[in-house]
Order: C-alpha cells, then structure tokens, then sequence
C-alpha cells in the first residue's frame, strides 16, 4: 500500500491546496483556512428512492474508525461530489445518476500513520444503496498469518457454522425420528427466522433482543399451527411418506416465493450497525458470532438435557423409537408430534436470527442454500437421532471451514462435506449414532 503522510500546516494547508486545484479565488481560501476546520462531520441518513440511490461506506483501520476523512465521489458524466467521514468513521451520498462512480480518498486528510491505496470504483442503480469500501490500514498492519493461526481461525468459523446448522438438524432429526418424514420446508423456518428479524429490529425499531424473542415465539407458533393444520389432518387420512414429501417440496416453494414477495430478492440485514470485533488470540470474530455461539450452547444443552432427564422428553424418544408401542403404553402420540414441530420450528427460527446476524443478512432463499447441509448433518449424525444431528452439524461445519485451508479450492468447500459423507455411509450405513436395522 501508498501511504499518504499529512503535509505541515494542517487545516489551512489543506484548504489552500485543494481549494487552488479547482479553481477557488484565493481571497475565499484564505477567509476558510482562518476560520479554522469544521466541526465533525454529522450523522445522515440516505435513503434511496425511485430517483436516487445511494453509495455508503464505514472507514476504518484495524485500530478503529477514522473521522473526518475527506472523499471525492466522481459520477459517471464527471462531476464530483465531496464527504466527510462522521465520528463513527460513516460517510454516504444521495447519488441521481447511475452507472458507474470512483470514490477516492483525499490523502492530505488521513493521519500520519495510515496508508492506503485510496480508490474504489462501485456501480450504482437508482433504487439502492451501494456500498463503498476502500480498505485502510495503519502503516505498522502486517496481514501476514501462520498457517496454525489460519487453521485456528478456520476451526473456529467451523465451530460456528456447526452450532448454527445444529440448531436447524436436530429440530429437522426430531421431526424425522417421530413420523418419519423427511421435511424439504424446515429450511424455510430458518429463513422465516431471520427474516422476522428483520422485520421487528431493522424496520419496526424494536431492541435486538426483544425482537429475537417475539421471533422465536412466532416460529413456535407457525410449526404448531403446521402440524394441527397441515400434517396431523394428512396422516390421519393415511397419506404416505412419498405423498407427505411431495407437500413438503411444494410448501417450501410456497414460502420461498413468499419471502420473496413481501421482502424482495435482496439481502437483508437484521442490525444496521457494523459489529464491533473481537480478538482472542489467533480468532478473529465480530462480538455477535461470539454471542450466537454461546447462546446456540446453551439452547443446545437445554434441549439435551429436556431430551433425557424431562417426561415429554422420554415420551419423544419413546415415540421415536416406536410409535405404536408408545401409543400402547398411553403417550399422546399426536400431542409429542406437535410439540416436537413447535420445538423444532423455535430452533429453526433461532439459527435463522443468528445466521442474518453471523452472516451480515439473510436472502428468500438461504434457507435453500443451507438446505443440503442439515440433511447431511442428519444423515451423518444418524437419523432420527437429535445428539447425532448434533455431531454430524459439527463435523459438516469444520470440513466446510477447514477444507480451503488445507488446500480445497473454496468454491469445492461443500463438495468435500458431501465426499465425506459418502465415505462414511459405505462404512457405517446408519450414521455415527444410528442405530442398524434390518431390511426387508
């Protein structure tokens, strides 16, 4: 990188210079250089319209934010814009034309000690806003890292996709292991999750963690409705497994198109802060993985510990295990079933918040996208068993995270997770903690 140290003479130095560039008379540049520099650059809003759009960006090195930090936009047809970072380092400007602009940053106006290379180019469209980033850095970075700490790093991104899928598959395992239907719709309630979420924080303006609780209470009630509305109805009319994934298929369309519809193609974030980092050690990780993780710990033990030592726990595993002996022995048995995809749409709806959170934003269709990975999960894991989901979402998510830094090209990252798989299905048919049953 340029490093682009500030000249002597400060705010009136500045002036002078750039002011003579563009042709100020120099009587104006003199009255601005004794006036002294501005105050902090205010907070705004840009909001894009049919119109305009807008380019927003957060200047910050590895040490914090930089204000007052100066930027020249330059449009398509030439004209030049100029913004002024604010004490959070936040800088944005309503744009009216599209195509394609350049943001440079005026190297007189950075501190000593920071070098970058000072230019970006964005394409803007009318109706959004665009982000502008340029990258920062002190003059003493070094971006250089261990292997070791890169596989640190990569084992603790895996621990977080783990806990996250974990969250989705066991609820997924749950509804496997009690009527035996594989249910394509159950990475809809992730998305349904996160999108939620943004609805009640981002744009009702409700405190994050009341807006996290009516989710995973709304979640809770749209699995209980499914299964009185939808899936009890269907099995007491004797409808098959095939016949019961084919609804699954289409409810899952449904909801993805839905989600579509009322929040758009794009991506969609839950907070409109940037995370603040942490460090420990060789992990790099905004504070808000570091709280997903420790909360999906918690849920997780919770669950397990309702699993085996509560009643309506046994009465699932023993519905689970068999239906009919269980009815026999007078368990509900519709009563654990609806339960369990009230359980199970909660804990989706939960690894929906986190994943828009960890992720910086959720999609209509991510629950698509992470679909492939809890049936994985499940299947690796066993299915039908929730502590086997549970490892099998570890396993998925640390052979996603550390295949690129053993040498797996990232774009074949899920692939590996499949390879593995397979392999260990020619081994062990039944999964890690399933147990083998006789065919036919």
């Amino acid at each position: 990188m340029k490093q682009h140290p500030r000249p002597p003479g400060g705010w009136a130095r500045r002036v002078l210079q750039h002011g003579t560039r563009r042709g100020v008379p120099l009587m104006v540049l003199a009255l601005l250089a004794l006036l002294g520099p501005p105050a902090h650059a205010v907070e705004t809003m840009c909001m894009p319209s049919e119109e305009s759009a807008c380019i927003a960006g957060t200047l910050r090195t590895e040490e914090g934010v930089l204000p007052d930090v100066d930027l020249v936009l330059t449009s398509p047809s030439g004209v030049e814009e100029t913004v002024t970072t604010s004490d959070t380092g936040r800088w944005n400007l309503q744009a009216t034309e599209e195509g394609q602009w350049e943001i440079e940053i005026v190297a007189d106006s950075l501190p000593d000690n920071v070098a970058t290379e000072g230019t970006a180019t964005v394409q803007v469209q009318l109706g959004k806003t665009t982000a502008g980033l340029i990258p920062v850095r002190t003059t003493s970075y070094s971006s250089e890292r261990t292997f070791g700490d890169y596989l640190v790093q990569s084992a603790a991104n895996g621990v977080r996709l783990g806990l996250m899928l974990a969250l989705a598959s066991i609820g997924l395992s749950l509804i496997y292991g009690t009527t035996r239907l594989s249910n394509f719709a159950h990475a809809e309630q992730v998305t349904l999750g996160g999108m939620l979420a943004y609805g009640f924080v981002n744009v009702g303006g409700l405190n994050l963690w009341v807006g996290a609780a009516i989710t995973v209470a709304i979640c809770a009630a749209v699995g209980w409705t499914q299964d009185r509305v939808i899936w009890q109805p269907l099995r007491r009319r004797g409808l098959g497994l095939t016949q019961l994934l084919i609804v699954t298929i289409g409810l899952s369309l449904a909801l993805q198109y839905c989600f579509q519809f009322f929040v758009g193609a794009g991506t969609v974030r839950v907070t409109k802060e940037n995370a603040a980092v942490t460090e420990i050690g060789p992990i790099t990780m905004t504070t808000i993985s570091f709280s997903a993780m420790g909360i999906a710990v918690v849920v997780l033990a919770a669950v397990g510990l309702g699993l085996l030592k509560t009643r309506i726990g046994r009465a699932t595993r023993a519905v689970a295990d068999n239906p009919d002996l269980a009815a026999a022995s007078g368990i509900d048995v519709d009563r654990v079933i609806r339960l369990v995809w009230t359980v199970s749409a909660a804990l989706a709806g939960l690894s929906g918040i986190m994943y828009a959170l960890v992720m910086n934003g959720i999609k209509w269709d991510s629950g698509m996208q992470i679909l492939l990975l809890l049936f994985a999960a499940v299947t690796l894991g066993g299915l039908g068993t929730a502590f086997g989901a549970l490892i099998g979402s570890l396993i998925i998510g640390l052979v996603v995270e550390l295949a690129p830094a053993l040498g797996m090209p990232g774009d074949f990252k899920y692939a590996t997770a499949m390879l593995i798989l397979i392999l260990l299905l020619l081994v062990r048919p039944q999964g890690l903690l399933g147990k083998a049953q006789r065919v036919g």
